[in-house]
């Protein structure tokens, strides 16, 4: 017997929480410093600061540029744009990721993504994954004043969604996602498997639930 739905929708950060796309920025930074003659960095180093953004990667691959340098704002738009060529040849949904989404839709739940990713990128990763059918809302920076933390974009989802943003949970990998989720009387879930920044500890972030792993997601959401 299927148990009654704990939440009317279910929102997902995207980078790091939903999809796994450190593998795409990765390569992508590494092909871009070979470009300039340097030898790759290590995966792991790359992947520290993906949650932090493009202008943090850069600064990771070319850390002799200033930011408000011209040879840094050519290499970051080379960045991009390497980024945009192939941002979902290499980037998966998390491991276990699409059994959680699927129990979400056979309930009848809607799921969505709340990002801080501009809609270029978001809106062909989630087509190239073939995402874009499935996730019922997409709220990217574009289409709000103030990004997350504001609660904004939340707001904007959960009314595109026709639900009551006490009724849905917020999924994020970063203590931005649960301040969001807070600032909109949202329940949130700290997502520990994701691109959790370098000493930081999710359970500092006061979400009112955490996740280590994907799999934890089924009993938090009444999906088991």
């Amino acid at each position: 017997m299927t148990r009654p739905a704990l939440y009317q929708s279910v929102l997902f950060d995207l980078d790091g929480t939903l999809v796994d796309t450190a593998p795409d920025f990765i390569r992508v930074l590494n092909r871009l410093r070979q470009t300039y003659g340097r030898e790759p960095l290590p995966h792991d180093t790359i992947r520290a600061v993906v949650s932090a953004g493009a202008r943090a990667m850069v600064q990771t691959g070319f850390p002799e540029y200033p930011l408000d340098s011209p040879e840094f704002s050519r290499i970051r738009q080379e960045f991009l744009d390497l980024y945009a060529e192939g941002l979902a040849e290499e980037s998966r949904l998390f491991e276990g990721m699409d059994t959680i989404l699927l129990a979400l839709e056979s309930r009848n739940i809607p799921w969505g993504v709340v990002t801080n990713k501009p809609r270029i990128y978001s809106e062909p990763l989630l087509a190239g994954l073939e995402l874009d059918r499935r996730c019922r809302v997409l709220v990217c920076p574009d289409d709000v004043t103030r990004s997350k933390p504001d609660p904004e974009p939340m707001y904007l989802a959960c009314r595109q969604l026709d639900v009551d943003p006490a009724q849905s949970a917020y999924v994020g990998d970063h203590i931005r996602d649960i301040e969001a989720g807070r600032n909109a009387g949202m329940p949130t879930i700290a997502a520990a498997w994701g691109y959790v920044v370098a000493g930081e500890d999710p359970r500092d972030w006061c979400a009112d639930h955490l996740a280590l792993e994907v799999k934890d997601l089924a009993a938090l959401l009444n999906l088991n």
